[in-house]
């Protein structure tokens, strides 16, 4: 008994430690039946490249955030449900090693370790504490998944049309292909269940026809969900998604990480020892 309440004030003084890195903008975390399992620093892939994030692994959700200031204070926070993800396996990449696919509903992306233990280690504790959180909560794992977007690096021209980006001729991702296009192959808006239930999404015109397709044949043809725009409604709709990886890209970690941030820890997984019984 001694055991298990040290355990609880010790895992409850760790959660509440990850809430407040994240400052006033961060949600609660706090919760009885919550355990943070483990911690550590990848690399995830952006819309311009790899960029550092801090992840923290609970036992029923995933966070990860922007690094301020290493190990003390982290902006962006994102919180996903375990049964709403699924690793992917990868090898090694051009830019990135050690690295696999987190899919999500509403957004998908490459993250990657520092070594392959350490890849090794955050892709088993997972899967363990998913099986875990399925077996005993009675959820049921999500099946349907976000595309990956093609960093913007990848291509000079729009993936649909050819014609090259300029600063006036703009780069998109199309959410449903999670292609590179021009604004003038990517005016349409549809509705993509799995990413939001309501708000319609940039799409580019295959995509769209696609959609529409898809809806008459099931005799479900949605008429908010898609449409075309102007172009002064396209720029006030400026996708949500799209404006926070611009934001976080804009975050240079030699202007706003510690100087120590070369030396981030590893990945810190709390033993066997340290959980708590029952779990």
């Amino acid at each position: 008994m001694t055991q298990q309440i040290s355990f609880i004030a010790e895992n409850q003084r760790r959660i509440y430690a990850v809430q407040k890195s994240f400052g006033p903008t961060g949600a609660r975390l706090l919760d009885p039946s919550r355990v943070l399992i483990g911690e550590g620093r990848l690399m995830k892939q952006s819309r311009r490249g790899p960029q550092p994030r801090a992840f923290f692994l609970f036992n029923d959700i995933l966070v990860y955030g922007s690094i301020v200031i290493n190990g003390r204070w982290f902006k962006r926070q994102k919180i996903i449900p375990l049964e709403d993800i699924e690793l992917e396996d990868l090898e090694n990449g051009f830019q990135m090693k050690h690295q696999w696919l987190v899919k999500t509903p509403r957004k998908s992306f490459y993250v990657s370790a520092a070594s392959p233990d350490e890849k090794q280690a955050w892709m088993e504790h997972f899967e363990v504490w998913k099986a875990r959180l399925l077996q005993t909560s009675g959820r049921s794992a999500n099946s349907i998944f976000a595309v990956t977007w093609i960093p913007d690096q990848t291509s000079a021209i729009c993936m649909r049309c050819s014609r090259k980006f300029t600063a006036a001729h703009r780069r998109h991702h199309c959410r449903k292909c999670g292609f590179l296009v021009c604004g003038v192959c990517s005016k349409t808006r549809a509705v993509i269940g799995h990413i939001h239930p309501t708000k319609r999404q940039r799409v580019c015109g295959q995509c769209h026809n696609g959609l529409s397709e898809r809806d008459e044949e099931d005799g479900r043809v949605r008429g908010d969900s898609t449409g075309l725009r102007s172009d002064e409604d396209e720029q006030a709709s400026y996708d949500e998604q799209h404006y926070e990886d611009n934001i976080e890209d804009n975050y240079s970690p030699a202007t706003w990480a510690d100087p120590g941030m070369e030396s981030f820890s590893p990945y810190v997984y709390l033993k066997p020892e340290h959980v708590w019984p029952g779990l």
